[in-house]
């Protein structure tokens, strides 16, 4: 193992949205342990105010996808999802945003981590009541993010950017004790 920082946290970096997949199904256990690093995401004051849903029916995959399009795009051929559930209005909306994306990006990191793809869906408030009606949630809960699981496709392996060309360069984005001054 080498002991050069940059090179141990490379997985970290090479970790990235995936928005199609083969149909090959996503082991039960690889679900339950990616279900797991969700559930133990740290939260604020550990309050842990999500719950999660996970979804292996191919006919309620595709339903969620086709009612939030574009959004949930990559539930048209994922085989499994996570479904972030929330309390709805309970005063502490950007709270549970931040321990939201959390969860979401655990979820990212340990798909990749298992050789697997993953994908954020966003569920626009316009249809979260027929989201929520789908996967049968009480009233006082939402869904704002579903995260499409899969064994991502050979189209979806390949780089959407050059090299050297798919974040904006190191000097434009980290300072160093303050802001530049040009």
């Amino acid at each position: 193992m080498t002991t050069n920082p940059a090179d141990r946290l490379r997985p970290l970096r090479q970790t990235r949205q995936i928005r199609e997949f083969t149909e090959e199904p996503v082991e039960k256990e690889a679900l339950d342990a990616i279900a797991d690093v969700a559930r133990w995401s740290g939260s604020s004051s550990n309050n842990q105010p999500w719950r999660f849903i996970v979804v292996t029916d191919e006919a309620v995959l595709r339903r969620l996808a086709a009612i939030g399009l574009p959004q949930t795009r990559s539930l048209q051929t994922a085989t499994a999802a996570i479904a972030i559930v929330l309390p709805a209005d309970d005063g502490h909306e950007v709270g549970h945003a931040y321990d939201e994306g959390r969860a979401a990006e655990r979820i990212l990191i340990a798909a990749h981590m298992l050789d697997l793809g993953a994908g954020i869906g966003w569920i626009l408030s316009g249809i979260r009541p027929a989201v929520g009606e789908i996967l049968g949630l009480p009233a006082d809960r939402m869904i704002r993010t579903i995260v499409a699981l899969g064994h991502p496709s050979a189209g979806a392996r390949q780089p959407k950017a050059p090299p050297g060309k798919a974040r904006l360069p190191r000097e434009e984005t980290i300072f160093h004790e303050r802001w530049p001054t040009d």
